[in-house]
């Protein structure tokens, strides 16, 4: 089993800058593919960013690449999204999910991922 805890949302203007972070623990956290997910009412939970167990690959959906970057640290059983460039659209709840992977194949569809926290409400204002 593998606890997921994300933290760092909140309420930002448009424009503002957040960084979620998502710590692990149980198993070992380097061999897992993490992602992170987003979700607003009425919608299906959707992929936003992904890195590989090492770090050494990462993937985004359209509208966030080149405004969110994710990274990871093993040491500390945990991965980041920078999330820079606000907008409001980016408003929803944040999950970070992880998949036991030792590939550089980032999976974006969420049934793939066997962990998930609880959840990290980001708003943003215009």
């Amino acid at each position: 089993q593998v606890q997921l805890v994300e933290s760092g949302g909140g309420l930002v203007q448009a424009g503002g800058s957040l960084r979620l972070s998502c710590t692990a623990s149980g198993r070992t956290f380097s061999n897992y593919l993490m992602g992170w997910f987003r979700q607003t009412p009425g919608r299906e939970r959707e992929f936003v960013a992904g890195i590989s167990w090492r770090g050494g690959t990462t993937y985004y959906i359209n509208s966030v690449r080149g405004r969110f970057t994710i990274s990871r640290d093993n040491a500390k059983n945990t991965v980041y999204l920078q999330m820079n460039s606000l907008k409001p659209e980016d408003t929803a709840v944040y999950y970070c999910a992880a998949e036991p992977s030792i590939s550089t194949v980032i999976h974006t569809t969420p049934s793939v991922y066997d962990y998930w926290g609880q959840g990290t409400q980001v708003t943003v204002s215009s």
